[in-house]
């Protein structure tokens, strides 16, 4: 039986017992392997396990912090789960899909490379909706990937079972990506932390490294943790165009928020938000008051208008690159890809360079408010989650209110749209089903050092999470 505190260690406190020899690499390690035999029919947030080779792998740094060498690399040791999206080359990289289910990487994808040369053992890869096109985490080549706090639902995407191994205490770290909403969407639902980098500061692949929507980065369970991850990540790469110089190195800012002024909105101007949601959020501001903050009501003049935005964006890039398979692969994909994949077919050049006037028209009311502002705050998700099996076509209502099925759920994707803005996801409480919700703590362009500082000033003013049994899912 796995032993569930050190399961539930952060990565920064498993690194420091690392060098105290009071824990070890491959402890840590067989732990979360014995976690991950134990939920594998309940929760499913992998795709493959290398058990074997990580504990090889586990045992070089074991004996690496054994003789206290010198050149300990910053994450040596650290059990990680790569989402199935990124290339490693040799391993099988599915993508989520039918099509690719025997897919073995000729490359590594950057991020990851910059991952394992600090040090990470990678022991298991995990799931993603088909080519990552959905908020939720199930597939025809992996099934149903489900929510650790509540069985019935889905644990957010596409990186969801990047955010299901984590808050089911299988890795220490993981990896995630966000083009709407990826990384906070699983950050949120799973009570975790997580965080989209402004556009250019984690170098990506061609061709969407040059779609200012994508956003490779990490995923953990404490904001130390996910700075400590962004840092590896961060930086410039020769084979990415956009990838910005120089690297950003981010302290641990724990200054405090005192002095501050928080703009905040609960519904973005055009949500409708669940309740509980609701509560959470402005209990979490209750906390930056208390903090010695000032929070401000907002309103940003946003309307449904850039949910059109945003879907037409979506659909011209990513939509046309998952159209690619309407050909005699069709038949293997899964509903939802093939209809986004067909709805792209519909969309005009018109529309993508309507979305683009939107992004700008939103920016014009965000850009100059945040001139008065250190950070914007607002929930990450105006319903909890959704069923774990949930389609689209199913039809979504929030207060018995009719909302998109798609987008009326995912507070997200403006930020996405507002891509040079950092975004930091961390937990606001739960909901009356068990499912954790969470609050965007949203910066001005490339001011990724202040959503660090106010997100370690709130966990630490809440004590962090999962920190015992009663903050862990009941699994």
């Amino acid at each position: 039986m796995s032993d569930l505190n050190i399961c539930y260690l952060t990565a920064s406190e498993a690194l420091r017992r690392f060098k105290d020899r009071t824990l070890s690499p491959v402890e840590l390690l067989q732990a979360y392997l014995a976690r991950a035999e134990e939920t594998k029919d309940t929760v499913n947030g992998f795709t493959a396990l290398y058990a074997e080779e990580a504990l090889a792998d586990a045992r070089k740094a074991e004996a690496r912090y054994a003789v206290g060498a010198a050149d300990l690399r910053p994450l040596e040791g650290l059990p990680t789960g790569i989402k199935d999206e990124n290339n490693i080359e040799g391993k099988v990289t599915t993508f989520g899909s039918l099509i690719y289910k025997d897919n073995v990487a000729t490359s590594t994808t950057p991020v990851v490379q910059r991952l394992l040369d600090a040090g990470v053992v990678v022991h298991g890869r995990t799931t993603t909706p088909e080519f990552s096109s959905e908020g939720f985490t199930h597939s025809r080549l992996w099934g149903v990937t489900r929510n650790p706090w509540n069985l019935d639902y889905t644990p957010g995407g596409s990186s969801g079972g990047s955010g299901a191994v984590l808050a089911a205490g299988m890795a220490a770290l993981a990896t995630g990506s966000d083009i709407g909403g990826s990384i906070r969407i699983p950050a949120s639902a799973c009570g975790l932390v997580g965080y989209k980098p402004p556009y250019g500061r984690n170098p990506a692949t061609p061709p969407f490294n040059l779609d200012f929507y994508n956003h490779p980065g990490p995923m953990a369970r404490s904001v130390e943790d996910c700075l400590l991850m962004q840092n590896i990540m961060c930086g410039p790469h020769p084979k990415d165009i956009v990838s910005l110089k120089p690297k950003l190195e981010l302290p641990i800012d724990r200054g405090g928020v005192s002095g501050w002024k928080i703009a905040y909105s609960l519904d973005l101007g055009y949500y409708e938000v669940d309740e509980d949601v609701r509560r959470n959020t402005l209990a979490a501001l209750d906390v930056f008051r208390s903090l010695g903050a000032e929070v401000v009501e907002v309103d940003l003049g946003w309307t449904k208008k850039s949910e059109k935005a945003a879907d037409d964006y979506l659909r011209t890039i990513f939509g046309a690159w998952v159209a690619e398979y309407l050909d005699e692969r069709a038949e293997k994909l899964t509903d939802y890809s093939r209809a986004f994949a067909q709805a792209s077919q519909s969309v005009t050049a018109q529309d993508f360079l309507a979305s683009l006037y939107t992004a700008g028209e939103m920016y014009s009311t965000f850009g100059p408010l945040m001139e008065e502002f250190d950070v914007f705050v607002c929930p990450t998700l105006a319903l909890p989650a959704v069923k774990a099996d949930y389609l689209p076509s199913d039809g979504l209502t929030i207060n018995d209110k009719t909302v998109d099925p798609r987008h009326g759920w995912i507070m997200t994707y403006p930020f996405n749209m507002l891509s040079r803005c950092p975004v930091l996801s961390v937990p606001s409480g739960r909901a009356a089903n068990g499912v954790p919700t969470g609050i965007q703590i949203v910066g001005k362009t490339y001011c990724d050092g202040d959503v660090f500082r106010a997100g370690l000033a709130f966990e630490t003013a809440v004590g962090g999470w999962f920190a015992d049994t009663s903050t862990r899912p009941a699994l």
